[in-house]
């Protein structure tokens, strides 16, 4: 009788097992590899859903490479890409300040983390109103005497990317602050006060100490800011939807429209594979450049 019932057991959890195995699995090709595969299809044919598609090869690629539009969204994606992860790292020294016991440390966490949990279309939209010529900002900085006119924020070509990027900062803060912060409280006390015992100075103890044992994390947080910036998309589309003169436009907003505005699906999908072997290989680089410490390398 004991055996009858933990055969039938076994039956049971096998095929429990299988069922969270094949589900999300099926979900993933249905969801993920089956539209990523016909991307790619689609890429080498003239594709506008209404109709008929046409094989073309490599005109899709040889047009983007031609095209001035793919490039200036190119560079202001990776423009993105070299001023919001770099700054983002700011929240290491916030987990810092905030991991020590300070007096108001709860709510100074609770107000960095409260832009993670604001949807994006209203933080867009409240930005968007705090950067009007009359709007919040520019009342601040005229009633400080720091501006004497009123600045167009998202208007003026020059500056609209970088007051973009300033919101997905100010959105990201506290994401990347409760990672660090996790980390910190991770790395044993003895180490630091080992360090502190043998003469080190707090500079010392941070750069020495604190940096190589957040390197996992810092690995995590610098991988995942870096591809949330080359693919930004929500806060642009509410903001300026790649305005004024495609001087926000970025790869996210270029794909988006070549596919949804003028109907260029195969055309789109090139740009989109294209990118993609870029996100790729900055995930990469960011494995090289991370791929040493913790804990387990310290002890090593």
């Amino acid at each position: 009788m004991p055996g009858r019932y933990y055969k039938s057991l076994r039956k049971k959890q096998l095929l429990l097992a299988f069922f969270f195995i094949t589900t999300p699995t099926l979900l993933m090709v249905l969801f993920i590899y089956y539209p990523l595969v016909f991307g790619i299809k689609i890429s080498f044919y003239q594709y506008d859903i209404v109709g008929e598609s046409l094989y073309i090869g490599l005109k899709n690629y040889v047009d983007l490479l031609r095209d001035p539009l793919f490039w200036n969204a190119f560079k202001n994606s990776l423009l993105y890409l070299l001023v919001v992860p770099p700054l983002q790292l700011v929240s290491i020294l916030l987990a810092v300040l905030l991991d020590r016991a300070i007096k108001g440390r709860n709510l100074f966490r609770t107000l960095i983390f409260l832009p993670v949990v604001t949807p994006i279309t209203i933080a867009a939209i409240t930005w968007q109103w705090m950067y009007r010529e009359k709007g919040f900002i520019n009342f601040l900085l005229q009633s400080l005497h720091i501006i004497d006119e009123s600045i167009a924020f998202l208007s003026d070509p020059k500056i609209a990317l970088f007051a973009i990027m300033f919101v997905t900062m100010w959105k990201g803060f506290g994401y990347y602050m409760v990672i660090y912060l996790a980390g910190l409280q991770s790395i044993p006390k003895e180490l630091i006060e080992a360090a502190r015992v043998d003469g080190a100075k707090p500079s010392q103890v941070f750069f020495k100490v604190t940096i190589p044992l957040l390197k996992p994390y810092i690995l995590f947080c610098s991988t995942m800011s870096s591809i949330a910036a080359l693919n930004v998309f929500g806060e642009i589309y509410a903001m300026t939807k790649g305005g004024p003169v495609h001087a926000t436009e970025t790869m996210g907003i270029f794909i988006y429209n070549r596919a949804f505005e003028y109907l260029q699906f195969g055309y789109s999908n090139a740009a989109a594979v294209l990118f993609s072997f870029v996100v790729i290989a900055f995930s990469l680089l960011n494995f090289y450049l991370f791929r040493e410490g913790g804990l387990k390398s310290y002890y090593a």
